[in-house]
């Protein structure tokens, strides 16, 4: 059973959405209860803890979304990197194999 926020964003197929309503929810509480006791004005804390969670969800999806990003491509040079090495171990474009003095004038 998928659970849908909103009715559109399936937080639990899509990366990071779980991890951006928890943590947006956790800075609402945080936001508006500090207000509340801060200034005692219901209304004005219920205004700051919604924008807690606006900004604190929206700050964590972009924060993770980025470093999803940056692992993907870690990932594809990686696996791009081992294959090169599969495909030129032992070749003359193998880059740590050791020129001798023959091959290096053949050149």
């Amino acid at each position: 059973q998928s659970f849908k926020l909103l009715g559109f964003l399936d937080v639990k197929s899509v990366p990071c959405a779980r991890e951006s309503v928890l943590y947006g929810s956790l800075g609402s509480l945080v936001l508006g209860l500090g207000h509340f006791l801060a200034t005692s004005r219901v209304r004005r804390s219920c205004d700051f803890a919604v924008g807690g969670f606006i900004c604190t969800m929206l700050g964590y999806w972009f924060y993770c979304r980025y470093n999803l990003a940056q692992h993907r491509i870690r990932q594809r040079m990686l696996k791009e990197g081992m294959r090169n090495k599969i495909l030129f171990e032992g070749s003359s474009f193998d880059p740590e194999r050791k020129q001798t003095g023959n091959e290096r004038s053949d050149s």
